[in-house]
């Protein structure tokens, strides 16, 4: 493997992409490396200025987004926080940082937005009589758990409004932070109201010190499989994403280590490289694994129908070829030697009740 920093002199260590330098959409303008993001006077042994983690504080009007995409098991999701500190350099969010006028690179790794009023937009929603509850899906874009929540516990503040109103939801994370919020989350699934998904992309440490820098280690994800499961809530593992050439000959080990540590089902998804994602992933493998780039750049549009990425519905998550039905394959015979299975959960929604609103007429009753 190469050091990074010979290739991109901008590359910071602990960060995950190795650069801002993508192609820009929605008019972005070209940023300087070393503009007011960076600690001035911070500077770490090889001379490179220390990329510090800015966070925004915004007050949205509404918290829930609603989708109609036949990919997925929920159709409402709820993200606290925007840009996400783990850093994975494979994340298929990273686009959304361009909306802002920011890079998908490094700054969407190191200038995050939280949304502090979250928990109370969520108990404005609820309250409003026309409202249908379903299962409401947190971390499907950002990591609801990553390092900030420690400060903020915007997730946790929700959690308490699910358990308030016997909302059923559901929880996508990297994180063993997640069993903070263990109290709640038993209460929740005492009720049938919750399921957690820890992602685990690949077993080795290094490896995931380089595609994951700032997300806990494996063995972290797996402890809070068992710590969750021996609560008594669903734990569903997701291998997410599986990187051809890179974590694919890992896949039968991290099933049955999933197996091992309690969790009760497994999926996977081909890693999906949308927009900037593909150039800073490609920079990635020019910095890690120069040898392998062509090789695993090859499999992905062999995946990915001849491109680098697949934004049809169905075969997005599923890729197509040899190649994706070979993964699945695997999964499944690993996933019956180990004794696991596809999720298959429901969440309860006929225990749930509104909020009282403070100052509403419902209060006078």
């Amino acid at each position: 493997m190469r050091d990074k920093s010979r290739i991109y002199p901008d590359a910071r260590k602990g960060r995950g992409a190795p650069s801002n330098e993508v192609s820009q959409r929605f008019n972005l303008q070209d940023r300087e490396i070393d503009g007011d993001w960076l600690d001035e006077r911070d500077i770490i042994g090889d001379g490179a200025a220390k990329l510090r983690t800015d966070v925004t504080i915004e007050y949205p009007k509404s918290i829930i987004s609603y989708n109609q995409s036949p990919d997925l098991p929920f159709d409402r999701s709820i993200n606290a926080y925007r840009g996400c500190e783990h850093g994975c350099v494979y994340c298929y969010a990273r686009p959304t940082h361009a909306y802002h006028d920011l890079s998908p690179g490094l700054d969407f790794e190191s200038k995050l937005f939280a949304k502090p009023n979250a928990a109370d937009l969520i108990r404005q929603t609820f309250a409003k009589p026309n409202y249908q509850p379903a299962s409401l899906a947190i971390g499907t874009n950002t990591d609801p758990y990553q390092p900030i929540e420690k400060r903020y516990k915007i997730t946790r503040q929700i959690l308490e409004v699910m358990l308030e109103t016997f909302h059923p939801v559901v929880i996508t994370t990297k994180s063993n932070r997640v069993v903070e919020d263990v109290d709640l989350l038993a209460q929740l699934a005492a009720q049938q109201l919750t399921a957690v998904a820890i992602s685990v992309t690949t077993l080795d440490p290094q490896t995931a010190r380089l595609l994951e820098p700032r997300a806990p280690a494996p063995a972290r994800r797996l402890e809070a499989v068992r710590a969750l499961s021996n609560a008594g809530i669903y734990v569903h593992v997701n291998i997410a994403p599986v990187v051809p050439g890179i974590t694919d000959h890992e896949i039968e080990s991290i099933v049955a280590a999933a197996a091992d540590w309690g969790a009760t089902s497994i999926s996977f998804i081909p890693m999906r490289l949308p927009h900037e994602v593909a150039p800073l992933f490609e920079q990635w493998l020019e910095s890690h694994y120069p040898e392998r780039k062509s090789k695993v750049m090859s499999i992905v549009r062999q995946i990915r129908g001849g491109k680098r990425n697949d934004p049809d519905f169905h075969s997005r998550m599923r890729g197509q070829g040899p190649w994706a039905d070979l993964i699945r394959t695997r999964i499944g015979i690993a996933s019956r030697k180990a004794g696991v299975g596809k999720a298959k959960l429901k969440l309860r929604t006929d225990l749930f009740r509104r909020p009282i609103i403070k100052g509403s007429q419902f209060e006078l009753f």
